[in-house]
């Protein structure tokens, strides 16, 4: 099977656009367009549906995309291993995030990653949603939980401390709790599922923070949205470290009970289907994250 073809459909696939497909891999849309053909025929199967408006993928082209994306890793991977690469890291990495940590860590770091990788894309897919899998259209993801799922592997990033927080303000205002039976009654910036989560102090020992006990106004879903709401007074509110470490240095936040932090032994994992070729863009991703923000000590307890 021609791994060219197969490029040619994946980018077409990814695009919905075959000419741009072409364009981008020098082909001219006729040229494009006769590949694409020849391997429908070889392969027995419509890939594409084609209209003079638009191109959309078939049900055949979904179930054989990620099939061909292994193939292509697979070869770009065995070229590598052999020394024989393009002579540098090329083609787009499928990169999925929470939009807060991207937005506070990732993105300030692509200026330097693009000189140093000026021809490799990065496609960023950013939500706060949780997640339990990866799409197979992405080659990499960064999740915080405990890597339990059998189908993934992945590298540790860094542990993902998380602290109750208030402003000065709501303090100043409400009073500021000693212990975690002082919690129940103050207003309390819940996540969206309202779950209770047990504490664990130094000790430790567990307390339960339970938020049908106390007053939530404000429930979210999105990470800076709820470090923003926290800051303006909004309540009491569970952040990561790594969200919350430059305000709780400058003062714009304080720590709430800071012999406690959230007893879920939370990991950030970058991670990807155990079934993937660990490519080299995508080595060179992990790699590359793991040197500039794993070893953040503000982001411990």
């Amino acid at each position: 099977m021609d791994t060219d073809s197969l490029r040619l459909f994946v980018m077409a696939a990814e695009r919905l656009n075959i000419s741009a497909a072409g364009r981008e891999l020098r082909l001219a849309p006729a040229v494009a367009s006769a590949r694409l053909a020849k391997l429908e025929q070889e392969l027995g199967a419509e890939l594409l549906h084609r209209t003079t408006r638009k191109v959309s993928l078939s049900l055949e082209g979904a179930d054989f995309l990620p099939y061909a994306r292994e193939i292509l890793a697979q070869a770009d991977a065995a070229r590598a291993a052999l020394g024989r690469g393009s002579g540098g890291i090329t083609g787009t990495l499928r990169f999925a995030a929470p939009s807060s940590f991207a937005q506070l860590h990732i993105m300030p770091l692509l200026p330097e990653f693009h000189r140093l990788y000026p021809e490799l894309t990065l496609d960023l897919r950013l939500s706060d949603t949780r997640f339990d899998t990866i799409d197979g259209s992405f080659d990499l993801a960064l999740r915080s939980a405990p890597l339990t799922d059998s189908s993934l592997k992945g590298r540790k990033l860094s542990d993902d401390t998380r602290v109750l927080c208030a402003s000065p303000e709501y303090l100043s205002a409400r009073g500021c709790p000693e212990t975690p039976v002082d919690l129940p009654g103050h207003d309390y910036i819940a996540w969206s599922n309202l779950a209770a989560r047990y504490l664990i102090n130094t000790a430790g020992e567990t307390a339960l923070l339970d938020p049908s006990t106390m007053t939530c106004r404000v429930i979210l879903d999105d990470g800076n949205a709820q470090r923003e709401a926290t800051i303006a007074g909004a309540g009491l509110s569970i952040n990561s470290l790594w969200s919350v470490a430059q305000d709780l240095g400058s003062g714009r936040l304080v720590r709430v009970l800071p012999d406690w932090r959230a007893n879920d032994q939370a990991v950030l994992w970058l991670v990807y289907p155990r079934s993937n070729v660990l490519t080299p863009k995508t080595r060179i991703f992990i790699d590359y994250l793991i040197d500039r923000l794993g070893q953040r000590q503000d982001w411990r307890d």
